[in-house]
């Protein structure tokens, strides 16, 4: 009786309340007032926040809407149409003792009435409250809110407070009272609290505010490259930015903007690798370039299995640590308003609803996402990740059996071979580099989040509460296609994605490169439910659907294509501008073992729209001729692109000539009978594509004429593809090129070279 009665009368006053006008001035402003925001971005808001979340808060009151709507007709003198701000405090209040109270406390001033007055509402409200959280916990009591939240690293919705409610009680982190969690908590912070947050690149980067006039710059998406800098350890290369320029100078006494005591554990694991000057080291560069929070484009980055270990190496370490700093630093700063609002008394809490000074949160919890191909890569980054988080955060490692099992071998030791290109199971007559990059866990579809809290790392946890999550671009694009198919299924946290890390593209685009183009569009979008998050706490330039401006993301790769290219150009609009790597190359000619005349051809194809069909064009009437009235067989067509090769094929089957084919979808037994035809002498032609070379590297006999219909992406296949000619009576080899294949021309034969070649009146060149 005493439940039901504090229910109705909660319900009166939740309808009387009135909103102070700055609080309705920043929701206005957030929700109202953003003429740069597209129609597409303004529905889902409005659908996620103002009629969802109202219909929810009026159900948890227990009131059908025909009950709701007479007591509006009863009372209609005192109450207005809720403002969407009234709808989210109203859910707020539901569920959340402390915003109850404060609302109480806030509408007893605006109509002036005393604490005596409210003293009945406020009594069953209390005691309604308590029931029910001892209904849904079970053990309130046991581990308060404040525990809950000293003990977890992130944004703290419902939902994870129950969460954590609940690894206390399993013993997750037992034997801690309260008195050593404030000590935690007051150490853990300690970097936040002494830091001024003007000289941290996280604080000014989060805490800025694009005016209107800023947002319609970015829209217009014109990029302007004004400074440069020598890339550390590349000769041949240099670093080019928008904005103002980056540093190179050392500055020990802020640690390069990491966290003390990250910066202490990495310089620990620095020295104890052998090395020494950690100041004018190459991760220690590249983790500047991440900490100014820009986005970054390195597409010269000699991977691991092209004996570019170190290299490799010290690149991801300097992304580790920059999204471990990102991680614990946005957990410092919300503890740290956290005991801010502790030591508050009740009247001066309102600064959370109106004053702006706590907001601190996204719509969701996860803030970093590691894009990876392959499930020993990933297997790579997050055991270095673990290594790289201080002991002190890492004392309990959950489900690592589980995660060695699934994204290795199995075995340490096999482990540690594949590193090396020494594994057992390996193929010894393929390359090196191929042995090494596919002799470990070569799954594509995978997804794993990964919770950081005060003393432990949990891999495998829910990706809403997730401060990481690692992903390959099918894993994620599964993920949206089955929220698009079913309701009930969300990708929301991708809402809140502060950091991009997309490492290996060179292996991503023999993948699928447009599952990048596409998880990227899905970043930042407004939420379709609410997950538990504090409204109030949301920083405003997340309310106004500006998140992407606000995404760092970086880049990393091999080599540079198109379709990296305008990701970065199109889809990265990061307001602290753009960093690339600039890079002059030297020709990969000298590594062709065999004496081939080389011809150059190069056509004329009007526009990038064009180039294909210019490319099929100038193959039907000047070379294919030449084949069809040639009497010798032995002639490989090497084709990078898949739709490339389709056009191709349905060339020579109106061609009626005699071909096979060996593409990365052709079934295993074709392969091997198109192989046999093709030695033997009874198919003329084969049609080879770049990324069956990529997966299977196979060793093709039998070819006397090689055709290279389209350069390839990857540099190193062309002294392999040339080198198959070791059998061959002519040594040649023909290939196709036009003005709008720079990017690859020139790390073929070089960059001078290639830019002669374009320029040059002539269209035919030779190489020996």
């Amino acid at each position: 009786m005493g439940k039901s009665l504090a229910r109705k009368k909660g319900l009166k006053r939740l309808k009387t309340q009135k909103t102070t006008k700055a609080v309705e001035q920043r929701m206005k402003k957030s929700f109202n007032d953003k003429p740069e925001m597209t129609k597409a971005a303004k529905q889902p808001r409005k659908k996620s926040f103002d009629d969802k979340v109202a219909n929810d808060s009026l159900l948890t009151s227990g009131h059908s809407l025909k009950e709701l709507s007479n007591s509006v007709d009863q009372e209609e003198d005192v109450f207005r149409e809720p403002s969407v701000f009234d709808n989210l405090l109203n859910a707020l209040e539901s569920g959340s003792e402390k915003l109850a109270t404060l609302s109480r406390k806030r509408q007893r001033e605006q109509e002036g009435r005393s604490d005596s007055e409210e003293e009945e509402i406020v009594t069953f409200g209390s005691t309604s409250l308590s029931e029910e959280e001892d209904v849904d916990t079970g053990s309130a009591s046991e581990s308060s809110l404040g525990d809950a939240e000293e003990d977890d690293l992130g944004e703290h919705g419902p939902a994870d407070m129950l969460e954590q409610t609940e690894e206390d009680e399993t013993g997750d982190e037992d034997g801690t009272s309260d008195a050593s969690d404030s000590q935690d908590l007051e150490n853990s912070s300690q970097t936040v609290f002494d830091e001024p947050e003007s000289t941290s690149s996280f604080h000014r980067h989060l805490g800025h505010i694009l005016t209107n006039e800023e947002v319609d710059e970015l829209m217009k998406k014109k990029w302007k490259f004004t400074w440069e800098l020598p890339a550390i350890s590349m000769p041949m290369s240099r670093w080019a930015g928008t904005g103002e320029q980056v540093s190179m100078e050392t500055n020990n006494d802020q640690n390069y903007g990491l966290m003390q005591k990250l910066y202490n554990h990495w310089l620990d694991i620095y020295k104890t690798s052998g090395f020494r000057d950690f100041d004018s080291s190459r991760q220690r560069f590249f983790f500047s370039l991440c900490s100014s929070y820009r986005d970054i484009l390195h597409c010269n980055k000699k991977p691991f299995y092209l004996k570019g270990n170190e290299e490799d190496s010290s690149i991801m370490d300097a992304y580790i640590m920059h999204a471990i700093n990102h991680v614990y630093r946005t957990r410092d700063l919300v503890i740290k308003n956290d005991a801010k609002l502790a030591k508050h008394q009740e009247g001066n809490k309102e600064e959370v609803l109106c004053g702006g000074t706590f907001l601190d949160q996204g719509f969701t919890r996860p803030k970093v996402l590691f894009i990876l191909p392959l499930g020993s890569i990933a297997l790579r980054v997050v055991k270095r990740l673990i290594q790289l988080t201080p002991i002190s955060n890492k004392a309990n490692v959950e489900h690592m059996d589980r995660f060695s099992e699934e994204f290795g071998t199995g075995d340490a030791e096999d482990d540690d071979e594949q590193k090396h290109g020494s594994s057992k199971c390996q193929n010894p007559t393929k390359p090196a580099d191929f042995q090494i990059l596919f002799g470990g866990n070569n799954n594509d579809h995978f997804m794993l989040g990964i919770k950081f809290t005060k003393r432990s790392i949990k891999l495998y946890s829910d990706f809403y509460s997730s401060d990481i999550i690692v992903a390959s671009p099918l894993g994620l694009i599964t993920k949206i296609g089955e929220a698009e198919v079913e309701k009930e299924k969300d990708v929301d946290y991708l809402s809140s994605i502060e950091v991009v890390i997309i490492d290996h593209t060179d292996v991503i685009a023999m993948q699928n490169w447009s599952h990048v183009n596409t998880l990227a569009e899905q970043l930042n979008r407004m939420p379709s439910k609410q997950h538990g998050t504090d409204m109030m706490r949301i920083r405003q330039w997340y309310l106004g659907g500006h998140a992407r401006f606000y995404r760092q993301t970086i880049i990393l790769g091999s080599f540079l294509n198109p379709d990296m290219n305008a990701l970065f150009n199109r889809l990265c609009v990061n307001y602290k501008g753009k960093v690339k790597l600039v890079t002059e190359y030297k020709s990969v000619l000298p590594k062709i073992l065999l004496e081939v005349r080389q011809v150059y051809e190069r056509f004329h194809a009007p526009s990038i729209a064009d180039v294909d069909e210019a490319r099929l064009d100038y193959f039907c009437k000047k070379v294919f001729p030449k084949i069809k009235d040639s009497i010798e067989g032995g002639i490989m067509l090497f084709i990078s692109s898949y739709f490339e090769f389709v056009r191709i094929r349905n060339f020579l089957k109106s061609q009626n000539a005699s071909f096979c084919l060996l593409g990365e979808y052709t079934k295993q037994s074709d392969i091997s009978r198109a192989r046999i035809w093709f030695f033997e002498g009874k198919r003329k032609i084969m049609l080879y594509t770049e990324r069956a070379h990529f997966y299977h590297r196979y060793k093709i006999r039998g070819v006397q004429n090689l055709i290279i219909y389209s350069l390839p992406e990857r540099k190193e296949f062309y002294p392999e593809i040339i080198n198959m000619l070791d059998a061959s009576k002519n040594m040649m080899c023909n290939v196709l090129f036009s003005h709008l294949d720079l990017i690859r021309l020139e790390r073929i034969v070089g960059t001078s070279a290639a830019k002669r070649m374009l320029s040059s009146d002539k269209n035919i060149f030779v190489f020996t």
